[in-house]
Parts: structure tokens; sequence; C-alpha cells
């Protein structure tokens, strides 16, 4: 398995921006992926970003397209989520995670991605 550290969360106001980071460790064969999840209170966890490690192709969903790019640095095993524009709505516990996806074009789901981080806290008011 992977090992995920995120960092980067932080409190701001509307309008801000702020850039989480993940930096993976370990045995990353066995995935060709790396996503960001969020969850707030009471929600389930939605993919928001993903961007193929092995060959080419990010995805964004459309809550946060135009607001939020991800970009990775292969040399340092880290992948990049740069929020800007931050809405009260994106407030939530953001995970970076680790997987296979055949297609990233089409989006991400959790049951794609076998490899967590613990998650990085994003308050926006």
């Amino acid at each position: 398995h992977v090992q995920l550290v995120e960092s980067g969360g932080g409190s701001v106001q509307a309008g801000g921006s702020l850039r989480l980071t993940c930096v993976a460790s370990g045995s990353t064969y066995g995935s060709n992926c790396m996503g960001w999840f969020r969850q707030s209170p009471g929600k389930g966890r939605e993919g928001v970003a993903v961007i193929k490690t092995r060959g080419s192709g990010t995805y964004l969903a459309d809550s946060v397209k135009g607001r939020f790019t991800i970009s990775q640095d292969s040399a340092k095993n880290t992948v990049y989520l740069q929020m800007n524009n931050l809405r009260p709505e994106d407030t939530a516990m953001y995970y970076c995670a680790a997987g296979s996806v055949a297609h990233v074009e089409y989006g991400l789901a959790e049951r794609d991605f076998d490899s967590w981080g613990q998650g990085t806290q994003v308050t926006v008011s």
C-alpha cells in the first residue's frame, strides 16, 4: 500500500485560496492515479479531482471546475490541489487517495482507491 500525508488545510475567508499537498511514499506500483475527496459533516464523501500518475489525464468535479486545479511533481511523488475563489460550501475534510482508474476523465469513485491519507481540514467562512 501507499502511505499518503496531506497538508495545507486551514481557515480562510470566502474568495481566498489554499494549496493542499499530498506526499506519497511506499509501494506506488499498484496505483496509476491520485485523487482528492472531501467530506462535510453529515454528507457522503465527494470526489473532487483526480490525476493520472502513470500516463496523462485529469478530472475536476463540476462543483470545483474553474476554481480548483490538480497537478503533480512526479519526482517528489507529490500531488497538489490548488483551490482558488473558495466558498463556504467548500468547507470539508479533504482526503488524498491513491488508486487505479482506467479513464480519469470520467471521474472518480471511492471504490477505485485503496490507500487514503488522514485528511486535512479546510474551513471557509
